[in-house]
């Protein structure tokens, strides 16, 4: 694939829906990357991201990178938050990176370089001041890559994750509680 070639046509935008078809597949190469050896019917990505992440009330937005006719190189989903314990303006307005994820056949070409490129202009236009995301630790490739283009690792904070069967525990303790 001619590199430059590739680099002339791509564009970043927050996602049409000229680009649910192909954002579908993504989003199924996505699920695979995730759950090795699984795979997901497309009617029913097709109806989560319509009915779910594209939905009004969803805090997300997609940003997709592609290539014409439309098909989608790599996307980020974002929000916008507001910090809790920084009142100050041009402090405490943050962008939360959920995902960035590019297609395998397409990585190590600025496809990734180019969607946070974009997501960092859309975070300073919306007075955010940082962009802060999760990174799995097994995931060499993409540490290198967020370092590269200027990321910090923030080694005074952990991740924590509470699901089934803690999550129901403590739903039911709290309910018996209340």
């Amino acid at each position: 694939m001619n590199v430059s070639r590739h680099m002339e046509d791509l564009r970043v935008a927050l996602v049409s829906e000229l680009h649910h078809e192909s954002l579908v597949e993504l989003l199924c190469e996505l699920h695979s990357h995730y759950n090795e050896g699984s795979s997901v019917p497309h009617e029913l990505v097709r109806s989560y991201l319509v009915e779910c992440l594209l939905a009004p009330t969803s805090p997300l937005q997609l940003v997709v990178a592609t290539r014409e006719p439309p098909h989608v190189l790599g996307f980020a989903a974002i929000s916008l938050t507001y910090s809790l314990v920084e009142p100050t303006a041009g402090k405490r307005r943050h962008c939360w990176l959920k995902e960035l994820y590019v297609r395998s056949s397409t990585r190590s070409l600025g496809v990734g370089k180019a969607l946070m490129s974009w997501v960092a202009q859309y975070a300073v236009a919306h007075g955010c001041c940082r962009i802060d995301w999760p990174v799995n630790v097994t995931n060499a490739r993409g540490i290198a890559f967020y370092e590269g283009v200027g990321a910090k690792q923030v080694v005074e904070r952990l991740s924590y994750r509470l699901s089934e069967p803690s999550l129901s525990e403590l739903a039911h303790r709290s309910a018996r509680a209340g």
